[in-house]
């Protein structure tokens, strides 16, 4: 009888940990870069959520016929901004869900940036008026969305109640430099 050669199937252990370690090292390097592309687009989501929430309550001042504001709010967990009815002191966003309000004022939208999205909000105003007459803003003020790594994109809303956006040094993909 003729014996018959049979090739060798499957890998030896050194094959395995060979292929594991070469894994190992690709993850290890791909994993940092993946961190900061996500970031890179939280914040930019962050970014042009809030540009299209300014425009939203300014044409929403004019539709309704009155006066709307954006107010922010910062806490130890979180920031969040409220568009609302009434003064800036009478609506608060400190919990997560909808902004508390007192006073007769009501509460249209409010938007959270928790901690743990690695995002945030800092204003150089604690709350812009829109007008519904003119569909100005008083006063102008500039909002930072900031992530965790320094990047941010920074909104100038003017007196005509538009947003400028710009990013420092263009570190945020798709604004200019500021």
């Amino acid at each position: 009888m003729a014996s018959q050669n049979r090739g060798q199937r499957g890998v030896t252990l050194i094959e395995a940990c060979i292929v594991t370690t070469i894994a190992g090292a690709v993850v290890g390097v791909t994993v940092p870069g993946l961190q900061s592309l996500f970031d890179a687009r939280r914040i930019g989501g962050a970014a042009t959520q809030f540009a299209t929430d300014v425009q939203f309550v300014r044409s929403e001042a004019v539709a309704r016929n009155r006066a709307l504001r954006l107010s922010f709010h910062a806490s130890a967990g979180s920031t969040c901004y409220v568009i609302h009815t009434g003064n800036a002191a009478q609506c608060d966003c400190d919990a997560d869900g909808p902004a508390l309000c007192t006073g007769g004022a009501e509460q249209i939208k409010t938007v959270h940036l928790p901690a743990g999205e690695r995002v945030s909000l800092q204003a150089n105003v604690a709350s812009v008026l829109f007008d519904p007459l003119h569909g100005t803003s008083t006063p102008t003020g500039t909002v930072r969305v900031i992530g965790p790594d320094g990047r941010e994109v920074h909104h100038v809303i003017n007196i005509m109640g538009r947003v400028r956006s710009c990013s420092p040094l263009a570190a945020v993909a798709g604004y200019r430099a500021c």
